[in-house]
């Protein structure tokens, strides 16, 4: 059913924005409803056959109207920024939207119009509120960044710059800069966990990661950043987060953990760490069906080192112990000192003939070590037990006793020599017969 035309009247008459009806050719508004009137200060009679051009600033003469006629006419809504005269002088910022329509035969532009003076004082506003979070944001932080998703630029405030030991203009203001200078183990998971808050599989990006300053070391850093700003289709626009630099707080945490896992003389892994690494070792070889070799040593005659030369003597005799060890074996071996003089050797995928040949080495490198800066320490020498996963044993737990009681035995028979778990194996009694005594029992 039809609008009835005294309501369409009403509709239009009561109208909160300013609407003027205007004739394309002539420039002159044909009508207007009373918002337009208090819009622009004015009587009707003020207004009606009155031009756009002598009430709109910014729009110089009839070529110019013809030229925003023309694009009025190509488009379905025209918008227009510019601003209205007031007779008090002043000039009122408005947005116009325009369109086109033929009635009767005869071609008419609408154009509505809204005061926006409310807008762009909040717009001021924010912007100034904006400056004044930023600033905020960067004495609170060690840092602050703003990433541009739509054109990869980001803004690096001076105090990211002078933490990372640049100028405030030195650092490029792109992704890549930034991406650059993150430590190569830690830049995949870094991506991920951007990308994942980018797709909103996360809240935020928080992630704690090395970041490489001016003169090649690495710092730790918290970085935490959230989307703060989306298009027109809902995608991801703009992000802004905060880093703090924790390098101090961070080397703290890792010497803790190192301390709870590793032994602070020789730096290799602690006996706690070594029985975890232990089970994880069998576990793994047992999924991969591999052989998972455990080589037991111990230093011959240990304690008449500390109680001839002293406690720092031993000391300084268990570092380079270690240190051979270390020297001879593969990156992917595991080498642990169990307490006092022993040490554990851990090595995935060798079966017991290339132990037993690798134990032998280490053996003969250990007795050719050259004491000479201990006056009067004679040649030491190491007896070893070796023990193979499956073929001795097939849990952590009973691998190890394997090892345990092949190195008693190599100790019973002389010290300084290679016993496999093999020749127990071939005992009535098995591994138990070696158990009545420890490896330091026999020292």
């Amino acid at each position: 059913m039809p609008m009835p035309h005294g309501l369409c009247t009403a509709l239009f008459k009561h109208l909160p924005d300013a609407v003027f009806l205007i004739d394309p050719d002539s420039a002159h508004i044909l009508d207007c409803n009373d918002a337009a009137l208090t819009h622009l200060g004015r009587q009707r009679s003020e207004v009606l056959g009155q031009s756009v051009l002598s009430l709109q600033t910014g729009v110089a003469g009839p070529d110019q109207w013809r030229s925003m006629s023309q694009a009025i006419r190509a488009s379905d809504n025209f918008v227009h920024l510019g601003e209205h005269r007031h007779p008090s002088g002043s000039s009122v910022p408005v947005q116009l939207h325009i369109s086109h329509f033929v009635h009767d035969g005869r071609e008419y532009f609408l154009s509505t119009t809204r005061n926006i003076s409310q807008r762009q004082a909040l717009e001021r506003d924010l912007h100034s509120r904006d400056a004044q979070l930023r600033y905020a944001l960067n004495e609170a932080s060690d840092g602050l960044w703003d990433w541009n998703l739509l054109t990869n630029e980001v803004y690096f405030s001076p105090q990211l710059a002078r933490m990372l030991g640049y100028g405030p203009h030195e650092i490029k203001a792109t992704l890549e800069t930034w991406l650059s200078k993150v430590h190569p183990e830690d830049s995949l998971w870094v991506n991920r966990a951007k990308q994942e808050h980018i797709d909103g599989q996360r809240s935020r990006f928080n992630a704690e990661y090395r970041l490489r300053n001016r003169s090649g070391h690495y710092l730790w850093v918290h970085d935490r950043g959230r989307i703060c700003e989306r298009d027109a289709n809902g995608q991801p626009a703009r992000m802004i987060g905060m880093v703090h630099n924790i390098t101090d707080k961070k080397t703290i945490e890792l010497t803790l953990q190192a301390m709870a896992s590793h032994d602070t003389l020789t730096g290799l892994h602690n006996r706690r760490e070594c029985d975890l690494l232990l089970g994880r070792q069998v576990d793994l070889c047992h999924r991969l069906e591999i052989p998972l070799g455990l080589c037991f040593l111990d230093i011959d005659n240990f304690k008449s080192v500390n109680d001839d030369f002293g406690h720092a003597v031993g000391d300084k005799v268990l570092r380079r112990v270690a240190q051979t060890i270390a020297g001879e074996v593969r990156s992917t071996d595991d080498l642990s000192r169990c307490g006092g003089e022993e040490f554990l050797l851990l090595c995935t995928d060798t079966p017991e003939p290339d132990l037993l040949h690798l134990a032998e080495k280490l053996r003969s490198k250990i007795a050719a070590i050259n004491w000479d800066d201990i006056a009067g320490l004679p040649a030491l020498t190491c007896s070893f037990g070796v023990a193979v996963f499956p073929d001795h044993a097939d849990t952590a737990e009973s691998l190890f006793i394997a090892a345990e009681s092949a190195l008693t035995r190599a100790k019973g028979l002389g010290r300084n020599r290679v016993e496999s778990a093999s020749a127990l194996m071939s005992t009535p009694i098995g591994f138990q017969r070696f158990k009545a005594s420890s490896p330091a029992d026999l020292d």
